[in-house]
């Protein structure tokens, strides 16, 4: 009996070895992120493949169309002008001395043709005059035939004076159209954005194929769009009229609703870059626009198709192959599962198959240990 309540005794602690040394070298359950698989809504979306930007609907880099020192200088930087007014003046006194000349001239081209053409009134009576005491015999047919000849040459001064008029009054034209090319006026209401300008300084427009800068650069702020390059692939299901969601580095999460406007006739090729397709989207709420500058980066993000109350999950617990990684509460372990995926974007995944509603996936997806019959744990429940 002794000996057999020993080996019992034996027995017992080697049972109870083998179960603690089981239990210490059992690994540490992982601390895992889940997500709900839900009902929800997905949808298929494109996005740009480098920064698109916000552009102003009007820019327009503004230089004289011809040399010169600046004179007057009218405006001044992060000032709002009005359509048709003076941006700035290049010195044209020569011009305007000019055209006080070429006024004058066209006053006395005027006057002498008003004479001439009096002058040709008055021959044409003293003809008719004459023409009629022809017929009582009282002067001969040769005065008859030189005063006809008076009248005629004296028309042909009044009209001579006339063109003559008009020529000075073309002149006046002239003038005007260089006098105004150095003036530089604002095409359109908006804001003064950059001045690359003194008073004094000289001037000079771009010659061919060499690019100066402007001397004002004038922004409409009062509308703008985003410009973003969307992958050639990718651009084949956009169209004009498409929902999408704008996103700008300066505002933070904040998401803008848009819709597509334009899409570029051509593909850019850029050396060492994608080909892309250049895609225009409107701000759908005018007033988002007013919190807007020319020039902020952004992203655009097209809707091109979208489903309601489907079954979905976090796209980050998708892995390769369609496999997601289960957290099985009774057990307390994760559960490789292959799924059938439908409509995706950079958000939710629609699950066809392999789940159901209520399951709990694993955020995210590859990270090191997560593995099928792993022992884990739900951070918030280890935090408790």
């Amino acid at each position: 009996m002794i000996k057999q309540a020993k080996w019992l005794l034996w027995v017992l602690a080697a049972v109870a070895a083998v179960a603690w040394l089981r239990w210490e070298l059992q690994p540490a359950p992982l601390t895992v992120k889940v997500a709900l698989v839900e009902r929800g809504l997905v949808e298929r979306t494109v996005a740009n493949t480098r920064a698109g930007a916000v552009k102003a609907c009007r820019r327009a880099k503004l230089s004289p169309s011809v040399g010169g020192q600046i004179a007057r200088l009218e405006v001044k930087e992060g000032e709002r002008v009005s359509e048709g007014d003076l941006l700035l003046e290049l010195w044209n006194l020569d011009l305007v001395a000019e055209m006080g000349l070429a006024e004058s001239q066209a006053s006395a081209s005027e006057a002498s043709a008003k004479a001439a053409c009096l002058r040709a009134e008055e021959a044409q009576r003293e003809a008719d005059r004459k023409s009629r005491l022809h017929k009582s015999g009282a002067v001969s047919e040769e005065t008859i035939d030189q005063a006809q000849t008076q009248a005629q040459t004296s028309s042909a001064d009044c009209d001579a004076a006339r063109a003559q008029a008009k020529v000075s009054e073309a002149r006046i034209g002239v003038t005007r159209a260089n006098l105004e090319r150095t003036r530089l006026h604002a095409p359109f209401t908006g804001v003064i954005a950059k001045i690359n300008g003194e008073l004094e300084e000289y001037v000079t427009p771009s010659p061919p194929g060499i690019a100066t800068l402007p001397v004002v650069d004038l922004v409409d702020d009062a509308c703008f769009y985003v410009a973003a390059p969307i992958d050639e692939v990718d651009a084949m299901g956009i169209k004009a009229g498409m929902a999408a969601r704008i996103s700008l580095d300066a505002f933070g999460d904040r998401r803008f609703d848009a819709e597509v406007r334009r899409i570029a006739c051509y593909v850019l090729d850029v050396e060492k870059q994608a080909r892309t397709v250049e895609v225009e989207a409107v701000f759908v709420n005018g007033d988002d626009a007013l919190e807007l500058l020319a020039g902020y980066s952004a992203d655009l993000e097209i809707v091109l198709e979208k489903r309601e109350g489907v079954l979905r999950m976090p796209t980050e617990a998708v892995q390769e192959g369609n496999k997601v990684l289960v957290f099985d509460r009774a057990e307390g372990v994760l559960k490789e599962r292959k799924i059938e995926a439908g409509l995706s974007n950079w958000k939710y995944t629609q699950v066809a198959a392999g789940l159901t509603e209520g399951e709990e996936v694993v955020l995210p997806a590859g990270k090191q240990g997560l593995v099928d019959s792993a022992p884990a744990r739900i951070a918030e429940e280890s935090g408790k």
